[in-house]
């Protein structure tokens, strides 16, 4: 008798009726880390009715038969920055990879109006399932406007709680900061306590993107473990990783760090994406305090020739101290002002823009670039031995870091079509680092039990009916650094609260997607 026979056929006794679509002969993973098992999977009214070796009761609107294939719940995304879903509601990059939910707000920028934002979307319709962080970045912004350098009195502090409070109220899973990015590199750890009580009081987490992840990675994970204690919440670690050559190989030393955190009673998570290069904006490399009040503020400060100086050593400084010659780790990929630099790294733009590839010349265009509205741009940072240390850890969980994409537009990480494929492709059926049950477990119900994603992350009775069937040995990540526009594939069905989404690599168009608000 197969695992949950007897339990199944009860249940879909009480459910009466017939279901709407039922999976067959599939290889299930229910998400918990458990070895799989042959069964099927029957789903009613967006919710999963039986689970098991089935027998029909009544006629299912549809069967499904998924022998040789893989079933496992839907993937959750915790860290995305997919405010744009709005202009994308198909979100097709990420459902065609397999993920049903996800997670925004990370790295301290957010929505404000959480409930305005939800209600707009669900007056829209949108694939995936949505949730969200209230960005602390976007409520320092608000409160203290362009006064990033000082701390906030204690009215501005006052109006900061009140609007995290806010968000709580209207859903928001916890908040989010953004310490290497304006305004939150500005912010002491005591402002950061006072938020996260109000985050503790509505039972909700905090989420770091913290304020090194290279030579000061130590400090950074000691702020994170004292706003855990001092406010009582679980705190969540984003794209855990060792940037820079000088802190290569220190995997063993940063994990155990973090798990004897664990052992002294720091409720702790962490994400991690499928490559070893990082993306974000080309104005990282710029010193903080040039950058306040964005390009136009910036382009003021450059006249100075004192100041463009002091600019230029400082990012020379910085460069020696990562042991590196150039910028040619950092490659552009989207500047809006000359698209001809897009995908090139920065000795090669430079030698475009100048004629020269000097590092006085990769700085100056750098430094162009800001003036002239900035750039995102992905960074070659990371060892493969670290990555394959993290992502075996049982704490971790897969996240892409990205939006929801715009087809052909610009040179994007690719992380944003590949992050779960290529976990699945390359770390586990290549590579062997992880058992695929266990991988699955960590894109799904490790996050859905740490952002409180209640009836998600596992193949259970009641469970809303996020599924995915897939191919293991077809499943595959496309997109390159240099072709980043391609989807993954190997998906033969993706199901969002019980509808079909993607059949055989192709999205229909469907927008079944819910908004999931923190329980109050």
């Amino acid at each position: 008798m197969r695992i949950c026979q007897l339990l199944a056929c009860c249940l879909i006794g009480v459910a009466q009726a017939a279901p709407d679509l039922v999976l067959q002969n599939g290889l299930i993973f229910d998400g918990t880390g458990r070895a799989p098992y042959k069964g099927d999977v029957a789903i009613g009214k967006g919710r999963i009715i039986a689970v098991g070796d089935l027998p029909m009761v009544g006629v299912p609107a549809k069967v499904i038969d998924v022998s040789g294939l893989a079933i496992a719940p839907g993937f959750i995304d915790v860290h995305t920055h997919a405010e744009n879903i709005t202009h994308h509601p198909k979100a097709e990059n990420f459902l065609r990879m397999g993920v049903t939910t996800l997670v925004l707000g990370n790295c301290g920028s957010s929505k404000l109006k959480l409930g305005e934002f939800f209600n707009k979307l669900e007056q829209s319709g949108f694939s995936p399932n949505i949730a969200s962080l209230i960005g602390h970045g976007t409520v320092r912004k608000q409160i203290m406007g362009g006064s990033f350098r000082r701390p906030p009195s204690a009215d501005e502090l006052a109006d900061m709680q009140r609007l995290v409070d806010q968000a709580m109220r209207a859903g928001a899973l916890g908040m989010s900061t953004g310490l290497i990015y304006l305004p939150g590199v500005f912010a002491r750890t005591d402002e950061l306590v006072a938020l996260s009580k109000i985050v503790s009081s509505h039972g909700g987490l905090y989420v770091s993107h913290m304020r090194s992840e290279g030579t000061n990675i130590f400090k950074a994970v000691d702020e994170v473990f004292t706003i855990a204690t001092q406010a009582k919440l679980p705190v969540h670690i984003s794209h855990l990783k060792l940037a820079g050559r000088p802190m290569w190989g220190r995997h063993k030393e940063l994990l155990t760090r973090l798990d004897r955190a664990r052992v002294g009673g720091v409720r702790l998570t962490h994400d991690q994406y499928a490559y070893t290069a990082s993306s974000t904006s080309l104005r990282q490399l710029l010193p903080d305090d040039m950058v306040v009040g964005g390009s136009a503020e910036f382009s003021k400060r450059m006249k100075d020739p004192k100041t463009h100086e002091e600019t230029v050593s400082w990012m020379k400084e910085r460069i020696r101290a990562r042991k590196r010659e150039d910028y040619s780790y950092a490659v552009i990929a989207l500047h809006k002002k000359d698209p001809r630099y897009n995908g090139l790294n920065v000795v090669q733009a430079a030698k475009l823009r100048f004629g020269l590839e000097t590092l006085d010349h990769q700085i100056e265009l750098i430094i162009e670039i800001e003036i002239n509205g900035g750039a995102s741009a992905v960074f070659h940072g990371m060892h493969e031995d670290d990555a394959r240390a993290f992502l075996k850890h049982p704490h971790t969980m897969f996240a892409s870091d990205s939006s929801v994409r715009a087809f052909k537009k610009g040179v994007p990480h690719p992380r944003g079509y590949g992050n779960a494929a290529r976990f699945l492709a390359r770390y586990v059926r290549d590579q062997k680092q992880l058992k695929l049950e266990e991988s699955i477990r960590k894109l799904t119900s490790l996050p859905a039990n740490t952002f409180l994603l209640k009836d998600r992350g596992a193949i259970r009775v009641g469970f809303a009916a996020d599924l995915v069937v897939f191919d293991p040995k077809k499943i595959q990540d496309n997109a390159t650094f240099k072709e980043p526009h391609a989807y993954s594939t190997g998906f033969r069905l993706v199901i969002v609260n019980g509808q079909v989404v993607v059949e055989n690599d192709r999205h229909n168009g469907a927008g079944p997607g819910q908004i999931i608000r923190r329980a109050q």
